[in-house]
Order: C-alpha cells, then sequence, then structure tokens
C-alpha cells in the first residue's frame, strides 16, 4: 500500500461499521478511504461548503466522462459543472455511483426488525437515515438528498439493464482517494450496499485519512482524463480567481 508522508497527515479517524462522518475537505487536501474489512461499502455524499445547494451530481459526472463507474482519473462533477473532488488513487479500480443506498425498510424485510431499545449500538443501521442524521448538523435535510457514490461497492449491468451485485469486490485494505477541488462537504456512512446478497448484516468499518495535496497540476492524471474534465478544472479554478 502507498503510505503518505506523516509530515502532510492532518489527522485520521476511524469510523465504525454503519456509522456515519461529516467533513469539510478544504481545496489543498486529499481524503483517502481504506476499508478495514472485506465486504465494506462507503455511501458518499458531496455538497460546495460554501454554496450548499451545490451537490454532486452523478448523472452528469457519468455522462460527461462517459462511464457507468467511478475510478482513478475520474472527477466528481456538482450540478453547476465545477469539480468538487476528484479520484487521485484507488486500489479497488470499481465503485457504484448507480444504485443508491439502503432504507430501514428493506433493512427490516432482509434481516429483520432491530430496534435501538434492544439490540443497542448493534442495531440495524440503514444508509438513508443516516444521511439525514449528518446533513442536519448543516441546516440539510431530506430535499437535500441526491443519488449517493458506494465506494469499494462493484455493480454491473447486462444487454438488458438487469443491475448485478459482484460479491467478494471489496478486500480488506483497499483504498481509494478523493482530493477536494473545491471547499467540498463530505457527507459519508459505513452502512451496507442496497444489493449485497450476504444473508447477514455486517457492515465494515474504514479508515479516514485526511493529508495536505497540491493542487492539480496542468499534466494532472484527472485533469488529462477527457476534454470534459479539462474545461470542469478551467471552470473550477475561476471559482477561486
Amino acid at each position: 500500500m502507498s503510505e503518505i508522508d506523516p509530515a502532510l497527515v492532518r489527522f485520521r479517524e476511524t469510523v465504525p461499521a454503519g456509522a456515519n462522518w461529516s467533513h469539510v475537505l478544504k481545496r489543498g487536501t486529499t481524503l483517502r478511504m481504506r476499508a478495514l474489512g472485506d465486504g465494506a461499502n462507503v455511501g458518499v455524499l458531496l455538497y460546495h461548503f460554501e454554496l450548499l445547494n451545490e451537490r454532486l451530481n452523478l448523472p452528469d459526472t457519468l455522462k460527461c466522462q462517459h462511464t457507468a463507474r467511478l475510478t482513478a482519473g475520474h472527477c466528481l462533477y456538482s450540478d453547476m459543472g465545477r469539480i468538487l473532488a476528484s479520484i487521485t488513487a484507488d486500489t479497488c479500480g470499481w465503485h457504484d455511483p448507480l444504485t443508491g443506498c439502503s432504507n430501514a425498510r428493506d433493512l427490516e424485510a432482509k434481516y429483520g426488525a432491530s430496534h435501538y431499545q434492544e439490540a443497542r449500538n448493534a442495531f440495524h443501521k440503514n444508509g438513508y437515515d443516516g444521511f439525514l442524521t449528518e446533513l442536519g448538523k448543516y441546516g440539510l435535510g431530506e430535499r437535500d438528498l441526491a443519488m449517493n457514490i458506494n465506494f469499494f461497492a462493484k455493480v454491473s449491468a447486462n444487454a438488458a439493464g438487469r443491475l448485478s451485485f459482484h460479491e467478494g469486490h471489496s478486500k480488506a485494505g483497499m483504498f481509494v482517494e478523493l482530493r477536494a477541488e473545491m471547499n467540498t462537504l463530505v457527507v459519508l456512512n459505513t452502512c451496507v450496499h442496497p444489493l449485497d446478497p450476504r444473508p447477514e448484516y455486517a457492515p465494515q468499518p474504514v479508515e479516514l485519512a485526511v493529508w495536505s495535496s497540491p493542487t492539480p497540476a496542468p499534466d494532472d492524471m484527472c485533469r488529462r482524463h477527457c476534454p470534459e474534465n479539462e474545461r470542469g478544472f478551467l471552470i473550477t479554478e475561476r471559482f477561486f480567481l
């Protein structure tokens, strides 16, 4: 695993299984997410912290980069055409931008009823409620939810458009890095993927590290990935002039 220079690390933190977390990732910093168990899933939403009604737009992100999956070299676009973050490193190779997050109804149908009063912190937590809990800290709510990315999950579509979850894709120790191109509010949870076929409720923890990183150079991998990204970086950089 590529090690981060300890002198550049601002902080490290472990997010427990089934928990939620948020942080304003400043331009000039990178977030590394590392799976601590097999079958990890990290649902992520992104918002422009200085203009919170500007947020991740996955349809535009996928369309402009001609892809139905995310990996190193891809940029994550807002609904204003600016780049909120770029994927600068990835040992997993495929992340799911298609299938959204789990909810309480589906978890109960699959795993049975589970409530805090009986199970305490081991109760079944879902992605939808986890996002809302974290968004509430910033004055955001249900109307501010958008399509989320599921990092460490692989979901493919066949010719008929049927989605398939690839079990065993995510392994402990895999990591992915998001470089902030704006001051970006990152909201995430470690709840199970909505299509995970495992019969037991088994979310996994992740380790996070935020570290200082340079802004993208003219030959940056993400900038040069496609002509659309060149334009996306130009529009983003104008915001800071």
